[in-house]
């Protein structure tokens, strides 16, 4: 029993939930003085502070009726009575404190289990995470060595394929070279048979010298044909060889980055500046192959170029056998040629035939289709004008506004006029263009009728010229395209 003015020693400051001692029924004391309290550094526990002692209780004012005669106070006060009821017994205060020592006993068991598998389980990962980062770099390592192997293989057979092609370019312009020597040859044949052919009368003989002509520049036009299409199947060729040069180049790139990049990734460490995170970038793939396909990708290219440069090979070889047969067969129809136009100069002697009043007309038509396509170009130049005006009108015209642009007579007007005057135009214009085309073969007639005079004079001095003409020919290294 508690007397007015003593202290309470002993008392939980709050109720906790989940205790093993019964709820007590709480009293205006203890709910008003105490609250829950926390340690620093536990959370979710109330800490007991025997030190805090509960207030004293108040006792609300009374009249002098309350109290008896004699003015003394009551043995035990009524509010207290009740909270004696309240109190916990020793036993639950042994049993109390037995729980907390065990529940503290293995909650530190828990934790010294934690520690102990905690280190564990770091050191564990700790070399996992090692085993695994050697293993990478390892794997990076090899990775580097096999695109080593065949970027070297690859740089081979690029360097081979540059040096097949730089051959066959050269073979290439051996046969354009030697199709160009031909060129002159030919046009000489053919002025010959050009010049001949302005004989008459008895001069206009199918002899040797024709016939040999013919067959020379038939022999020229052959070989120039075969050159030119073995020198088109050569640049083909180059361009498949410049195909696989350039699949080669860009695998070639395309391992040397890749090896740029794995080197990086090989070189860098824990301590690297360069790393960071980059978080969902595991579960992106973006390979777009294995190493099968990858070795199997530079093994077809490299296989590829092998026989571009077998092609290559094939086509110098019938490039050279060419150059060579058809130079021989080339020199033999020039030789043959030349002895015919010999005997035949020895054979021809003719007069001279009276062309002077011919070319003289032609002359005269050649000065008048001059006047006539001064005129026309000042005629055509004329009509530009006309043209330019009805034009100007028509697209002022279409900047007329909303409904004012009306398709009304004028505007009829203008199109006709210009139809009309671009008609007008065009057909001036392909007048003068055969004025022109008649121009140029009055031209080629006069030229044609100077040299058939000078050739009438005498016919020795048509095959004379003839063949000095074809004094100059081709040399043999020439013909071979060097």
């Amino acid at each position: 029993m508690e007397f007015l003015g003593t202290t309470q020693v002993a008392s939980y400051c709050s109720r906790r939930k989940g205790c093993l001692f019964p709820d007590l029924a709480p009293t205006s004391t203890t709910k008003d003085t105490y609250q829950s309290y926390c340690l620093p550094g536990y959370r979710y526990l109330n800490s007991w502070r025997p030190s805090q002692l509960h207030k004293v209780v108040l006792v609300p004012d009374s009249s002098d009726k309350e109290f008896n005669s004699t003015g003394r106070p009551p043995t035990v006060l009524p509010a207290l009575r009740s909270s004696l009821h309240a109190r916990y017994s020793t036993r639950d205060w042994h049993h109390a404190n037995m729980v907390q020592l065990k529940g503290s006993e293995a909650s530190r068991y828990c934790a010294g289990r934690l520690n102990a598998d905690s280190m564990r389980l770091m050191q564990n990962k700790d070399q996992l995470t090692y085993l695994m980062q050697e293993n990478s770099r390892r794997s990076l390592g090899e990775r580097i060595t096999n695109i080593d192997f065949w970027r070297s293989e690859l740089i081979y057979e690029l360097e081979s394929l540059l040096t097949e092609t730089q051959a066959l370019e050269t073979a290439k312009q051996r046969l354009k070279l030697a199709a160009d020597a031909l060129q002159g040859p030919l046009k000489t044949a053919l002025e010959c048979l050009y010049h001949r052919e302005m004989r008459k009368g008895i001069d206009l003989v199918h002899d040797d010298v024709e016939k040999n002509l013919i067959k020379e520049v038939d022999a020229f036009k052959d070989c120039q044909e075969i050159l030119t299409k073995l020198a088109e199947k050569i640049n083909q060729q180059l361009g498949i060889n410049r195909d696989a040069q350039h699949a080669l180049e860009q695998d070639l790139s395309d391992k040397n980055t890749a090896c740029f990049i794995d080197e990086k990734c090989f070189n860098l460490h824990n301590t690297s500046n360069s790393i960071n995170f980059y978080h969902g970038v595991e579960k992106t793939d973006g390979t777009v192959s294995n190493p099968e396909t990858w070795a199997k990708f530079s093994e077809d290219n490299i296989r590829c170029s092998q026989h571009a440069r077998a092609n290559s090979a094939k086509l110098r070889e019938e490039a050279e056998v060419r150059l060579e047969s058809k130079s021989e067969e080339i020199w033999n129809h020039f030789i043959s040629t030349n002895l015919a136009f010999n005997s035949r100069i020895a054979e021809v002697a003719d007069a001279k035939n009276k062309l002077q009043a011919q070319l003289g007309k032609v002359l005269q038509e050649i000065f008048q289709t001059e006047d006539t396509i001064m005129l026309l170009e000042r005629a055509i130049k004329a009509k530009e004008y006309p043209l330019k005006v009805a034009q100007t009108r028509l697209e002022g015209r279409t900047r007329r506004p909303n409904i004012e642009l009306c398709c009304d007579a004028p505007h009829l007007q203008l199109v006709t006029e210009v139809y009309t005057t671009d008609d007008t135009l065009q057909t001036l214009k392909r007048r003068l263009q055969e004025a022109c085309d008649t121009l140029q073969m009055l031209i080629l007639n006069k030229s044609n009728l100077e040299h058939e005079i000078s050739v009438k004079a005498n016919s020795f001095f048509i095959d004379k010229k003839c063949m000095d003409m074809r004094k100059v020919f081709p040399s043999t290294p020439r013909l071979i395209g060097y």
